[in-house]
């Protein structure tokens, strides 16, 4: 977490200096939403359901493994998903232009590493583009049968209209200090909740009209032999390192340590582009990351190299509140 992120989440005399450009940044938002809404700004309507998973904060809440969930849930019940996202990538220049669907073997340096975890789990098609609308058109062209569409992120992005809006919360951080970027780590306003369909909590306490998710797991399997696994246990005693490039590493770090681990930890920004010299240490410790940190480290892992994987404990009586939302 870089010096400006620290300060969201307490009030420092930094804000007196950035508070005003919150203020600016709150009305151009303001103004953005309402010209979508009375159609100065043209927004397209997809011909089946369109469901943004979104947070309206910035930093990771897990949408990526609600996603995922969520995703399961709708094969289950007979659906046919596809999940659509920007991507991301350190260089503008190389995410994808046009709508790309996303393969096992792609770069995440291009595709993103939330996109390609997620096709990794093989699920359903994942396609990426920095067009949402665009995107969506292209994989429907591509997949006929797909019936709805998984936004993962995308909830400032009104140019695609949307069902339903679901947003994730981070239970331990909420808010922060309450204020809009750059004082504080708000996208929008925490009001932005009351016009959303749904509000997931990961972690932490859960408001009424609140759904509550935790994110589970206790097995890791190796970077370089997948088939290979072990559980928690067989890393106790040792001094293992565990790295995290995520939005909130310290979850990562804190789950690692209810499973009874000593760590030595190491904090990258993130989305942050690994290099071999990232995950080398003087010792023969193990090395835990998250699957986000893996597929960067994939090519220059060691067999010290194990992933965690984590999977949303959620109430199925959810997934079947937004089928019942998308049937009306």
């Amino acid at each position: 977490m870089n010096g400006l992120e620290k300060n969201w989440y307490r009030i420092s005399p930094l804000h007196l200096l950035l508070w005003p450009l919150s203020l600016i940044f709150g009305l151009l938002s303001k103004i953005r939403r309402l010209l979508y809404r009375y159609d100065v700004l043209h927004s397209t309507k997809i011909n089946i359901p369109v469901i943004i998973i979104g947070n309206i904060s910035v930093g990771g809440t897990g949408k990526t493994p609600f996603t995922l969930w969520f995703a399961q849930q709708l094969l289950d019940e007979g659906w046919h998903p596809a999940i659509i996202s920007r991507g991301y990538s350190k260089s503008t220049q190389q995410r994808p232009n046009i709508p790309h669907a996303v393969e096992i073997n792609d770069s995440p340096d291009v595709v993103g590493d939330e996109p390609l975890l997620m096709v990794q789990r093989d699920l359903c098609p994942v396609w990426v583009g920095r067009n949402r609308v665009a995107v969506a058109q292209a994989l429907l062209q591509a997949h006929p049968e797909c019936d709805v569409i998984l936004s993962d992120d995308g909830l400032q992005h009104y140019r695609l209209q949307r069902d339903i809006e679901i947003v994730l919360v981070d239970g331990n951080r909420r808010f922060g200090n309450g204020f809009l970027l750059p004082a504080g780590p708000l996208r929008e306003p925490i009001s932005r909740l009351k016009s959303v369909d749904i509000v997931v909590v990961n972690g932490g306490k859960v408001s009424n009209g609140e759904f509550a998710m935790q994110l589970t797991g206790s097995s890791f399997y190796n970077l370089l032999n997948p088939n290979t696994s072990l559980p928690a246990a067989a890393f106790a005693g040792q001094h293992a390192h565990a790295i995290a490039g995520i939005g909130h590493p310290e979850r990562f770090f804190a789950h690692l340590k209810q499973l009874g681990l000593a760590l030595q930890t190491h904090s990258f920004p993130d989305h942050h582009c690994y290099a071999a010299s990232d995950i080398e240490f003087n010792d023969n410790e193990a090395i835990l990351m998250t699957e986000k940190d893996a597929v960067k480290c994939v090519t220059f892992a060691t067999e010290q190299c194990w992933v965690l994987r984590v999977d949303a404990q959620i109430d199925p009586a959810l997934a079947q509140l937004i089928i019942e939302k998308i049937n009306k």
